[in-house]
């Protein structure tokens, strides 16, 4: 049953490219690159293939089939599948574990199950490992850190990798959030980077391989014409939800404004409602005194409209809360992480005595909150300091800093 879904999923894409005859993106992606200009680099090898829903080229044909259409005159043969969290089919929730299964007879192999990095059994009859898929340019998202252990592993077995590269969706200029302490590294923030770090797949690959001394046998296919100023609208791209609440091109913006804090479950996300990751609210909150309040910082590129709602599930699932509806005015200016610990700072001066309440209720949440920050310096200032919001900015400052010119060696564009 499963097989026949996952069959009727990529032949739905597939119609739908049908209808893409006249799609001219604005962006050549690394995939179509690959199959276009460089399709000799595959020709006789065992091919894994790491790939997801957003596997899909510049003209909305999955990846698979795209790949396909190229094996009987390359004489190479697809000969596994690895899914990432989410599943194959991005159906599945977050932290939900996904099984091994088939599509068109070739084994998918789940590193979001059993294993989060592909065995020496996966990986012994693979030459090359092709990884195609959608990022959200946040640390924590789990698809980098799919990429950065299957790195590992091919390196340990001698598996070349290729990163067919894509964009970040945010745009490759936005530096923001802290680094990440050695201390707090897992799979959620497995590479010392700012939690928006401006990077494409293929850049945070070069990046991964030298400077963690992994000697991958690695091959970045760069995009043609993505400049680093563009959003993921700006590229003519289709956008495809790359998990359940990522639902739009924009939702990657909101996800490291809201996500982090998100994780204390000390107020409603938008998670439960229509607006994922978009929304504040809480029913101790007062919308116009908090939207006021947040509007009178100017913080650059958002606006905060005061908004009015009823999750459906998650947090205060069925109360009526009030808040903020994150609006956001200018994307090359916005600042997504310090937003979101305006965003804090705001709510524990408005609301000492229920912040305070919530993050007594959520003591259990600590760790995770912390491994996301990729350090304990955000928790420690929210609990123990009274004015908040500028000091949490402040956190590593000078690493960021070193980081924007440490990187530039890697840009691809």
């Amino acid at each position: 049953m499963r097989a026949l879904f996952f069959s009727l999923l990529f032949s739905m894409t597939l119609s739908i490219a049908a209808y893409a005859a006249d799609f001219s993106p604005a962006v050549t992606l690394g995939i179509d690159v690959l199959v276009e200009e460089s399709p000799e680099i595959l020709r006789g090898k065992k091919i894994g293939i790491i790939i997801n829903h957003t596997s899909i080229n510049s003209s909305m044909v999955p990846t698979f089939e795209l790949l396909n259409r190229y094996s009987e005159d390359l004489d190479f043969n697809i000969a596994a599948l690895f899914s990432p969290e989410h599943g194959i089919t991005g159906a599945v929730y977050a932290e939900v574990v996904n099984d091994d299964t088939t599509l068109s007879n070739i084994p998918v192999y789940s590193l979001y199950g059993k294993t989060r990095r592909p065995t020496k059994e996966m990986l012994q009859d693979l030459d090359v490992l092709i990884y195609d898929i959608q990022d959200i340019g946040s640390r924590s998202y789990t698809y980098i850190s799919t990429l950065f252990y299957c790195m590992e592993e091919a390196a340990k077995y001698g598996v070349k990798i290729i990163v067919a590269d894509r964009p970040n969706p945010i745009n490759g200029i936005t530096i923001d959030g802290p680094m990440l302490d050695d201390q707090w590294r897992s799979f959620v923030g497995y590479v010392d980077v700012p939690y928006c770090h401006g990077m494409t797949i293929g850049e945070l690959a070069l990046f991964f391989n030298k400077e963690y001394d992994v000697g991958c046998d690695l091959t970045v296919i760069s995009m043609k014409d993505w400049e680093r100023s563009m959003s993921f609208k700006d590229t003519g791209l289709t956008w495809i939800p790359t998990s359940p609440h990522i639902p739009e091109s924009d939702t990657p913006f909101l996800y490291p404004t809201t996500g982090i804090l998100g994780e204390l479950g000390i107020v409603n996300i938008g998670v439960g409602y229509t607006l994922p990751f978009k929304l504040i609210g809480a029913p101790w909150i007062d919308a116009k005194q908090f939207s006021q309040t947040l509007n009178e910082q100017k913080f650059p590129g958002v606006h905060f409209q005061p908004f009015y709602y009823t999750p459906f599930y998650a947090k205060y699932k069925d109360a009526e809360c009030e808040g903020v509806y994150i609006v956001i005015t200018d994307p090359l200016t916005y600042k997504p992480v310090s937003t979101q610990y305006l965003l804090i700072g705001m709510l524990k001066n408005l609301y000492p005595q229920q912040f305070k309440n919530a993050i007594k209720a959520a003591t259990e949440r600590k760790e995770m909150f912390c491994k996301v920050n990729g350090t304990e310096e955000i928790y420690t200032i929210m609990t123990t300091e009274k004015y908040i919001a500028w000091e949490l900015q402040e956190v590593h400052k000078e690493r960021r800093e070193a980081f924007k010119e440490h990187r530039k060696q890697y840009l691809l564009y």
